[in-house]
């Protein structure tokens, strides 16, 4: 019966903490279906039991009962203290990651997630740790409340501005599993997705080098629109001239632009390039400045597939 609610109510158990949050879950269920049963069988009963026969019928005066009032306080009591030292305690072994844990940075903003790993490499939306070990993920904001949900690992956290959170995990088997943002942070919140690569010790280090696998055969220009969409440029730049937060891709490349400090500069590979990793620099007469750096968080290839994009964006 327990496997049944599980696979009603709870996506599947990727983690070694995932069966401790379930046992709680589960838990508190039944102890739901139990009390909504015995009210409900008593609220039926006394009903039909204590129903008005006739007009002149009085209800008997009872002022209490003792043993009554006991057992429904001491009983709900000793449940609820269950549920609360059960559920603490595994709260506490979700919150402390061991001391060999992998550490990952991610830094949420409007609307991507960005890691960074301990030899420096960095990835958008996509997150790839070594399996067999516990990952400590270091979580913060650059700009507004957001949250951090791995549902197969039952791992959440709030991630919030000038202030750094953490979970972590260790997964029971290798696989892709979804990362959502569960806190409501802008109009594109619902794009705010990502992917948790658990990689085998060689696909790990292969990404660490290459980036992922389908890279190497993938066009430039394919490999340019996934990072647009990946990377969060679609919340800003579109690709059918509607002018956005930022200019659009069509039809860029060639044209001359006009910065508010009064020079100006054809479009072309080397100004794709400046502007993605020092987007301040030079800003677009009639834009504010409020694109991000993605300066190492591209790599070579997507920033050149970002270039072949834009050129076919006629």
């Amino acid at each position: 019966m327990n496997k049944f609610l599980e696979n009603l109510f709870l996506p599947p158990q990727a983690s070694t903490h995932a069966k401790a949050v379930d046992d709680v879950f589960i838990f508190v269920t039944w102890v739901n279906i139990v009390f909504f049963l015995i009210v409900t069988f008593a609220a039926v009963y006394f009903s039909i039991k204590y129903k008005r026969r006739h007009a002149n019928e009085r209800t008997p005066h009872v002022t209490h009962n003792l043993k009554l009032e006991l057992f429904w306080s001491i009983v709900p009591l000793f449940i609820v203290m269950i549920i609360f030292f059960w559920g603490f305690q595994s709260y506490m072994v979700g919150r402390v990651a061991p001391n060999d844990s992998f550490e990952v940075q991610a830094t949420a903003k409007k609307w991507l997630w960005a890691f960074e790993y301990p030899d420096g490499t960095r990835s958008i939306n996509e997150l790839h740790v070594p399996f067999g070990r516990p990952v400590r993920v270091v979580l913060s904001s650059e700009d507004v409340l957001h949250a951090f949900f791995l549902k197969d690992f039952r791992v959440k956290s709030d991630v919030l501005p000038n202030r750094y959170t953490e979970v972590w995990f260790e997964a029971t088997k290798p696989g892709e599993y979804v990362l959502q943002c569960t806190e409501y942070c802008g109009k594109d919140h619902s794009k705010m997705r990502g992917k948790v690569f658990v990689d085998s010790k060689a696909d790990y280090e292969r990404f660490i080098a290459d980036g992922p696998a389908d890279w190497k055969t993938m066009p430039p220009a394919e490999l340019g629109k996934m990072t647009y969409e990946q990377a969060g440029c679609v919340s800003c730049h579109s690709i059918d001239g509607t002018k956005g937060q930022g200019p659009s891709w069509k039809g860029i490349y060639g044209q001359t632009h006009q910065f508010v400090d009064g020079s100006s500069q054809v479009v072309d590979e080397n100004y794709i390039r400046q502007s993605i990793e020092n987007p301040q620099g030079k800003i677009l007469k009639g834009f504010e400045g409020i694109m991000p750096t993605y300066q190492g968080l591209l790599r070579e290839k997507q920033i050149n597939g970002v270039i072949a994009y834009i050129k076919s964006l006629k």
